[in-house]
């Protein structure tokens, strides 16, 4: 009897399909094969020995991996393109990456992780248990014995669930910054009053907001001279004469300092009373627009207001 799938040829493979699905479905999935191959095989199947249960399930077993991997290639086309199988991967968001394998088995999860990028990679393994992280790193390590067919199996069936995965996975998960950018849209009164709820409630959180979060007070505390005169130029006169409505003399004529020559000549200060909310939304349309300085990479907030290292 027959137990070693090892020892047997490709014809020999073949010729037991041929007994295990009959000659007519065999040469129906086999197109390639010619009159001379079937004959060959005929003569073969003739002179086998019994086969055991085990050698027959493997032979089906690297036949149906073969078969899907030829599969695969054709719904990729281009013949003359080397196939990546897995390279719908790249497509996913770290999210969706996490949510189709983390339900996965070891060995899965270890043939996911050999495919994608070391950035992917550790962002899944992250998301492990150690016991499991460690399993799945052994796994890795023996993945040459792994056939062929079977890691394409495996590339079309996640491909499949793929397409059942949310489209819009890559969400925030709020944070400091997301806090101070919602702070930052509130009118003034509003903002101090949550800004100090926070503090004292969650102070660990107090701290991370303040590397993002600029309050129209921070802007005479923590910037420079160059910041400050940057940021007044690019601001209407009249925006800076409002926004300076009530504030110390010191601040008023640094302001009026860092002004450029002719803004200085034209600067008027506000007279006579005005509403609160007027001066206000001065304030914060100059916050505002130190706000996009940072974004067009002025500076880095964090540097001045979140106490980040400097260097003279």
């Amino acid at each position: 009897m027959i137990t070693d799938v090892k020892r047997l040829s490709g014809l020999q493979k073949v010729a037991i399909l041929f007994t295990i699905l009959g000659e007519g479905l065999s040469i129906t999935l086999l197109k390639e094969l010619s009159k001379t191959d079937i004959r060959k095989i005929r003569s073969v199947a003739r002179d086998l020995d019994s086969v055991s249960f085990g050698v027959k399930k493997r032979v089906i077993e690297e036949f149906y991996y073969s078969f899907v991997s030829e599969k695969f290639q054709a719904e990729e086309g281009g013949e003359d393109e080397p196939k990546k199988p897995f390279e719908f991967l790249d497509e996913l968001t770290d999210e969706q990456l996490i949510s189709m394998v983390l339900p996965e088995d070891t060995k899965v999860k270890a043939i996911v992780m050999a495919q994608v990028s070391a950035e992917k990679r550790k962002k899944v393994l992250d998301r492990l248990d150690p016991e499991e992280k460690g399993r799945v790193l052994i796994e890795m390590g023996t993945l040459n014995e792994v056939p062929l067919g079977a890691i394409v199996s495996v590339a079309s069936d996640l491909q499949e669930k793929s397409h059942f995965l949310p489209k819009t996975v890559a969400f925030s998960r709020g944070g400091g910054k997301e806090v101070a950018e919602i702070l930052g849209e509130m009118e003034p009164d509003d903002e101090s009053k949550y800004l100090e709820a926070i503090s004292r409630e969650a102070p660990a959180l107090a701290d991370e907001i303040k590397k993002y979060h600029l309050k129209w007070e921070d802007i005479f505390e923590y910037f420079p001279d160059n910041i400050i005169r940057d940021l007044m130029n690019s601001v209407e006169l009249d925006l800076i004469a409002m926004a300076m409505k009530g504030m110390d003399e010191a601040v008023v004529s640094r302001v009026i300092e860092n002004l450029p020559q002719k803004k200085q000549a034209m600067f008027e200060p506000i007279e006579g009373a005005v509403s609160k909310r007027e001066v206000d939304n001065a304030r914060k349309g100059v916050v505002q627009a130190a706000k996009q300085m940072e974004k067009d990479g002025a500076f880095n907030l964090e540097d001045y207001v979140g106490g980040g290292e400097m260097v003279e």
